[in-house]
């Protein structure tokens, strides 16, 4: 049930508490007044005292609300000077229970006054007082029918000890119905937040995913397009005498190629993941660790050589697959270390990912088929598939008990220099 059907309900049993008690209290002065008791004028004295008194409790208290959710010493809210587990409340009910325990020293009937007590007390007291409140109000009922009476029946201690357990049960079944109900609805409305969070994260996902294939793209194709042009005609202009007819129109081709590669490559740029936009990938690597959290979880990162400039595909694939071994390490190694080392060599550059945590078969991970694209995918297939489109490799070393180490290795590029030597 949502709040607005716990209102609903609390409120139609609130009339009907309302309706048993006024209803028990008229009993109460009709058999007194019909037996012309010699003390009935007392007896209708101490009920409309009664009555007064819970009719101005009851109009001063809000709606019901769980006991256990408001601490016995807190004060009353504004406006209501009556509140379950409030001081105002206990001494409301205190009040109440003495008129009562009154009205039972003058008539017999008044301990079917009793019922809507128990009631009254299970609401108004936290439950370590309102189990012996209630004990001790079923015993006042049985003592007042024994003196009254002058004999022992059985149905003298059944009758309110039976509605102590009826009140008693009632109360802890709507109470246990109600956190239920509330755990249930807490959890509908994190289940909303987190797919729309879901969403968000997947659009994101989306539209990081597809930058990184533009710039790959882009960087593969058009960029590696005008350099080899750039190249060509660097080597045609070399090859031209230099008063040939043909030479400035070779030199304005190659520095219009030379601009436009720079424009690419500034597209490029642009198009990389925001981690990469403001720093060298070292940082972004540091920061990756930095703001990886798990429980009793170190990460550590360490550059091993001398760092050189990557081409964006490369310190993408590097952060990309970082991220992804990492997270897997998060969420199923339970490691208490990890540690992320970027290695410079002469011809290569190398990823490492190792944590000390349970580890698992890595002959159970699949393997994607040659052709297969990592564009924006998770897990080892991905990775694998974005080290083979960079001419690289993925290596995975584990076993169950013995912790994971995942390293990556790309061939470092030729400078242009170089391949303009060669060309």
């Amino acid at each position: 049930m949502d709040s607005r059907s716990h209102t609903h309900v609390t409120a139609a049993l609130r009339l009907c508490l309302h309706a048993l008690l006024a209803g028990l209290l008229a009993l109460v002065v009709v058999r007194a007044v019909g037996e012309g008791a010699t003390d009935t004028a007392a007896v209708v004295a101490v009920t409309l005292l009664t009555a007064a008194l819970y009719a101005a409790g009851a109009a001063r208290s809000s709606s019901v609300q769980p006991k256990d959710s408001v601490h016995p010493t807190d004060s009353a809210r504004p406006g209501t000077s009556v509140q379950p587990g409030t001081r105002a409340g206990a001494w409301w009910l205190g009040g109440l229970w003495v008129l009562w325990a009154a009205l039972l020293v003058l008539s017999p009937d008044a301990l079917w006054v009793a019922f809507p007590l128990y009631f009254l007390q299970l609401h108004f007291l936290p439950m370590r007082w309102a189990l012996p409140a209630v004990v001790v109000t079923a015993a006042a009922a049985i003592t007042s029918f024994v003196v009254h009476r002058q004999e022992i029946e059985p149905g003298a201690f059944i009758g309110p000890l039976i509605g102590a357990a009826v009140a008693v049960a009632t109360v802890l079944g709507y109470d246990a119905l109600f956190r239920e109900s509330e755990r249930r609805r807490e959890l509908i409305v994190e289940l909303v937040a987190t797919r729309a969070d879901l969403a968000e994260a997947e659009r994101t996902a989306g539209t990081l995913a597809e930058r990184e294939r533009l710039a790959r793209e882009i960087h593969d194709t058009l960029a590696q397009g005008l350099s080899s042009i750039q190249l060509l005609l660097r080597a045609a202009e070399r090859s031209l005498p230099e008063n040939a007819p043909a030479t400035p129109h070779v030199r304005a081709a190659r520095e219009a190629a030379q601009a436009n590669l720079a424009e690419a490559r500034s597209f490029v740029r642009a198009l990389t993941p925001p981690d990469l936009e403001h720093g060298s990938l070292a940082a972004a690597l540091e920061r990756l660790c930095a703001r990886t959290t798990a429980p009793e979880l170190t990460v550590r990162f360490a550059v091993s050589g001398t760092p050189v400039e990557l081409p964006t595909p490369y310190e993408v694939a590097l952060l990309r697959t970082a991220q992804s071994a990492l997270a897997n390490t998060v969420r199923h190694a339970e490691a208490r270390r990890a540690e992320i080392t970027l290695s410079f060599m002469d011809t290569s550059v190398a990823l490492d990912v190792v944590d000390d945590g349970r580890g698992f078969d890595p002959s159970g991970a699949p393997v994607p088929e040659r052709g297969t694209g990592g564009d924006g995918g998770f897990g080892l297939p991905a990775m694998r598939a974005r080290a083979g489109s960079l001419g690289g490799a993925l290596s995975v070393e584990s076993a169950p008990g013995q912790g994971t180490a995942v390293a990556l290795t790309l061939p470092l590029p030729l400078p242009d220099t170089e391949a303009e030597r060669a060309a």
